[in-house]
């Protein structure tokens, strides 16, 4: 495959509409806050994206406030299915060392404490991967930011006028910059992208087998030891293909909403 070099990433509005979907979703299914078909305070500013949802069939409205409808839970579900493929496959490239081609992953359960982990990958030699395998494999680099800001908890639903921060441009003029200044595909070249997708899909799977391992350990002689470790067996097995590093997930491949 011929790395192609990539235009500067600009997110669009159907691009911003999705991420801000998918924060009120997850609210809707897993928070506490209800969001009223006639809205007021901060929840005004959502107003515009709520009708886009409710005419899409994602929301619909019961008695008085908006309740996600089963294509919406459809949606949803499959974003997650894509953001626990993020953390298990893209965080190994978090950090790497390109100049040694070593992964800070491989070191990682020698550490006793977060704090330890965190002294150990702040070195300056670790490189983050994360978008140049994305773009790599074709996935939408601004989604993998998105997610990493997820998992940063970046769009905090319980702080004070979340709502405004979410419909602003700030959160998503910085997810623009952060993909266009990453190290990208072409700044590697091919053969090293190929080199360092393999360790990092085998390094992906050690790490699961090893996680299995202490789960096992600590799970011994509990009643659900059994049904943890066919569980976790399933997880490992479905990452083999990743050992391919051009193979990218059937699930990555579907368009979340529609609009």
């Amino acid at each position: 495959m011929t790395i192609q070099l990539r235009k500067n990433t600009v997110l669009t509005n159907d691009n911003k509409k999705t991420f801000k979907a998918i924060i009120l979703l997850n609210e809707m299914i897993n928070g506490s806050h209800q969001f009223n078909s006639n809205a007021s305070g901060d929840d005004s500013v959502l107003q515009s994206l709520f009708t886009d949802l409710v005419a899409k069939g994602y929301v619909i409205t019961s008695g008085s406030n908006y309740q996600v409808s089963a294509r919406g839970k459809g949606i949803f579900d499959t974003f997650m299915k894509r953001y626990t493929e993020y953390l298990k496959l893209y965080d190994v490239f978090s950090f790497v060392d390109l100049e040694k081609g070593e992964f800070a992953f491989d070191r990682y359960f020698d550490f006793d404490t977060d704090d330890a982990w965190v002294d150990f990958t702040n070195d300056d030699r670790f490189d983050d991967l994360r978008i140049a395998v994305a773009m790599f494999k074709k996935a939408d680099p601004a989604e993998i930011v998105f997610m990493s800001f997820i998992n940063e908890n970046r769009f905090d639903t319980t702080a004070a006028g979340w709502q405004n921060e979410l419909v602003s441009d700030n959160v998503w003029n910085e997810i623009e910059e952060i993909c266009n200044t990453a190290i990208k595909p072409e700044d590697v070249g091919e053969d090293a992208m190929v080199d360092m997708i393999n360790q990092g899909s085998e390094l992906m799977i050690r790490l699961m087998e090893e996680e299995q391992k202490q789960n096992n350990n600590t799970n011994y002689g509990g009643g659900g030891t059994t049904t943890t470790t066919v569980v976790e067996e399933e997880t490992v097995e479905y990452y083999q293909p990743y050992y391919d590093p051009y193979y990218i997930s059937p699930i990555w491949l579907v368009p979340l909403f529609i609009w």
